[in-house]
């Protein structure tokens, strides 16, 4: 894979990543919070939380992605809620 530098970046591996594990349908995917991982010094990673709509429901996942390679090493569900 290729390495992930910057937010636009981040948001296509996030995009596939949610693809794979939630499915097709998957619609509205934003980058909520975008950090480094460890640090700003030493950012090997990227520690994404982004949200997305499915069927009517509000996902928020965290996404641990590695710079040099767009792996994603941990991803959790963090909160699922119907939009306001």
């Amino acid at each position: 894979m290729n390495p992930v530098r910057n937010e636009k970046e981040v948001e296509s591996v996030a995009k596939r990543a949610t693809e794979v594990l939630y499915g097709s349908n998957v619609e509205n995917l934003k980058v909520r919070t975008l950090l480094p991982y460890p640090n700003e010094q030493n950012r090997e990673a990227w520690d994404a939380q982004v949200t997305f709509l499915l069927d009517g429901i509000q996902y928020t996942v965290d996404l641990l992605i590695n710079e040099k390679d767009g792996q994603i090493t941990n991803a959790r569900l963090i909160d699922t809620m119907v939009p306001l």
